[in-house]
């Protein structure tokens, strides 16, 4: 049966309903309004005075980001060859559908405060992520290596002279735009202790030091907004051999001998090594903590979705000059670029210091980074539509020619996104929300890291059922089947518009 958009509205609206009904959204902040002026004044007055302590916060970001992306980027390549065998796949499947925070919290056992526990945090998902990326660069290079070369050659020739070569401007665009989601990984893994920027504007947020949090929020914008004429691929070797020598300079605690063994063995459920009563245990973990921790994970990611949805759909026209004008354009442009360059844990944070402890902070920080991700990428393509000379400008051709023709893009990027907020929304746990992340962060630091596994695993069998329940709803949907979502996703600069296949993870 196909699928239209109708459909999936009335889906999406009869979840958000249900999930309602299990949110927590009371704001319980003492003074939101207080607080956010106090902030707003921060904005306005940041303070740069601490420039060294920023700036080496600043370069540390940058590294482990280098670091991180260039370490996914070489085992992801070498992985895509072989991806369509199943003992590839799979663990690929299992390492990217673990948000890198996850992972630092598991290594942190093992590598401790170090800048590998940094580094591997953000490589080991993203090899994942490439290798199924680069594979299906290379599967549609294949047509032409058998074109190029007789059937003689080696599979090996044909990949290294042939599909690889072609395939190098796809890899290099999207090896750039995973730069980007890597700087923003950098930035967050600074909320569990690395010394990245992260980790000072939460310490200034605590402290109420708006201003220096204004100012590390400013470096971090500074950063990420220009990324793509920093960057230069003929200096990349120059800024990863950099990256490690400024790594290899961090004080860092010492592990303990032996920590790598005691984490093995902590893996390993308490009844086999203790003996210890099968059923408390799996009572504890899976009734009291992995059920709780999946409805409020589910719940917070249909709400953001919902959200998000409700965003895009508002926001996408904002950068259409013929419905906001080009002032207007320019003007959402600028601030959809800023909520989709805003790391949605970051953004969570802030206003969580606003709005106090419940779900709602975390649904707009993902509604809002979401939103604008969807909108950017629609206002983009709606920008490449060929319109009648006569067309209607304004809300009239937003709603009458622009959103009827981009229907299916639109569902389709939504659905996309589905799986990508359910693993934000389960590190929104350790933000004192109670989805699956809270519970793993609790066991992992009661160092019942058996425990922890369990939830971890509950969280990759939830985000496989959401990516499996979304790519099914897709190809279902008219229009809509031949969507390669991911593939061709290097998020456009701005002289290039997305395909329609295009969508930023």
């Amino acid at each position: 049966m196909s699928l239209t958009g109708r459909h999936i509205l009335l889906a999406l609206v009869a979840s958000a309903l249900i999930a309602l009904g299990f949110a927590n959204l009371t704001a319980g902040g003492p003074d939101p309004w207080l607080t956010l002026g106090r902030i707003g004044a921060g904005l306005i007055t940041p303070d740069f005075s601490d420039y060294t302590l920023l700036a080496n916060a600043a370069l540390l970001t940058v590294a482990f980001a280098f670091c991180g992306v260039a370490f996914g980027a070489t085992f992801g390549l070498l992985l895509a060859p072989f991806y369509r065998l199943r003992r590839v796949r799979l663990p690929c499947i299992t390492i990217r559908a673990l948000h890198e925070i996850f992972w630092a919290l598991l290594l942190l056992n093992v590598t401790g405060l170090s800048p590998l526990t940094g580094v591997l945090a953000i490589g080991l998902p993203y090899t994942g992520i490439f290798a199924k990326v680069f594979s299906e660069y290379l599967d549609e290079a294949e047509a032409q290596a058998e074109a190029a070369l007789p059937h003689a050659h080696s599979t090996l020739i044909r990949l290294l002279w042939v599909r690889l070569p072609a395939c190098l401007p796809q890899i290099g665009t999207y090896t750039l735009y995973r730069l980007e989601c890597g700087l923003r990984s950098s930035a967050v893994l600074g909320f569990i202790g690395l010394p990245t920027l992260g980790f000072h504007l939460e310490s200034f947020f605590k402290q109420a030091h708006y201003s220096q949090a204004a100012a590390a929020l400013f470096i971090f914008m500074a950063l990420i907004l220009p990324l793509r004429r920093w960057v230069r691929w003929r200096l990349v070797p120059v800024f990863i051999a950099v990256s490690i020598w400024l790594l290899s300079r961090v004080p860092y605690p010492p592990m303990g001998q032996g920590a790598a063994l005691q984490f093995l063995n902590d893996l390993i459920p308490a009844p086999l090594r203790t003996g210890a009563d099968w059923g408390k245990w799996l009572d504890k973990v899976l009734i009291d903590q992995a059920l709780p921790g999946a409805i409020d994970t589910l719940t917070l990611s249909q709400l953001a979705l919902a959200g998000a949805t409700l965003m895009a759909a508002i926001a996408f026209p904002m950068i259409v000059p013929r419905v906001a004008t080009r002032i207007g354009a320019a003007i959402g442009h600028g601030v959809l670029v800023i909520f989709r360059s805003t790391p949605e844990y970051m953004l969570a944070f802030v206003l969580l210091q606003i709005l106090g402890p419940s779900m709602l902070p975390a649904i707009l920080a993902l509604a809002l980074h979401n939103g604008a991700i969807i909108a950017h990428l629609l206002g983009r393509h709606a920008q490449d539509l060929t319109s009648r000379p006569d067309a209607p400008r304004g809300l009239t051709f937003w709603g009458w020619e622009l959103f009827p023709r981009l229907t299916a893009n639109f569902w389709a990027l939504c659905l996309y996104r589905w799986e990508i907020i359910l693993r934000e929304s389960a590190i929104m746990g350790l933000l004192g929300i109670g989805t699956l992340g809270f519970y793993v962060q609790t066991n992992l630091q009661q160092l019942r890291v058996d425990r922890a596994l369990i939830l971890l695993a509950v969280t990759v069998l939830l985000t496989l059922l959401i990516d499996t329940l979304s790519r099914t709803l897709r190809r279902h949907m008219q229009e809509g089947r031949d969507l390669r979502i991911e593939k061709t996703r290097a998020i456009d600069d701005a002289s290039a518009a997305p395909t329609p296949q295009g969508v930023c993870r």
